[in-house]
């Protein structure tokens, strides 16, 4: 018997996406300090999944991540390196992904939330050729709702936890025609 190839789209590591004003490049141990920082502050990790009062766990959890497919986690920075924000894809199901763990720092420019948004779509939807993305949003997390609201997501469900979203590409590209001035151009991938 011939084995059929999957023609699923695969989530695939980057060292370094590129954006208009931002760039996201893959997470290192270096990065611990930072991520665990914004994950433990009391406002921006009670929308995220508990994390560990350890930042061992933390090192442990990105030396794990490190040697494992399936997901890309990055932080974002802006034209100078300063650490602005994390973000991550991951959960590829069929042609759809999540993406999340999405934090970025009370200094971040207000531009930082759209222009991060529209770099991670691009990468999944034009590079590793997603079609639509399922996202999970913590139920008292409005903010972040009405964002992906904004931005095209509509509502399918809900868990205990979480209100279940979907995206797709088709929204994507409007979103990209009322957005333009923050991604002109599909984000630079360096592998």
């Amino acid at each position: 018997k011939v084995k059929k190839m999957s023609s699923n789209p695969k989530i695939f590591k980057a060292q370094k996406l590129k954006g208009k004003t931002l760039a996201f490049r893959d997470v290192t141990i270096d990065d611990a300090n930072f991520i665990f920082s914004l994950r433990m502050d009391s406002k921006k990790g009670r929308h995220l999944s508990q994390t560990s009062s350890d930042i061992r766990d933390q090192i442990t959890w990105i030396e794990n991540y490190a040697n494992n497919d399936g997901e890309a986690y990055f932080i974002i920075e802006n034209s100078e390196g300063l650490a602005l924000g994390t973000i991550r894809i991951y959960d590829a199901q069929g042609d759809s992904f999540c993406w999340g763990s999405w934090i970025l720092k009370d200094n971040a420019p207000i531009s930082t939330a759209i222009e991060s948004t529209l770099m991670m779509y691009s990468y999944a939807f034009e590079h590793l050729k997603f079609k639509k993305a399922h996202l999970d949003i913590r139920k008292d997390n409005h903010k972040v709702r009405k964002f992906h609201e904004f931005c095209g997501a509509w509502y399918v469900g809900e868990t205990e936890l979480d209100d279940l979203y979907e995206y797709n590409i088709e929204k994507f590209i409007e979103l990209k025609k009322k957005t333009d001035m923050y991604l002109t151009e599909s984000v630079v991938v360096e592998r």
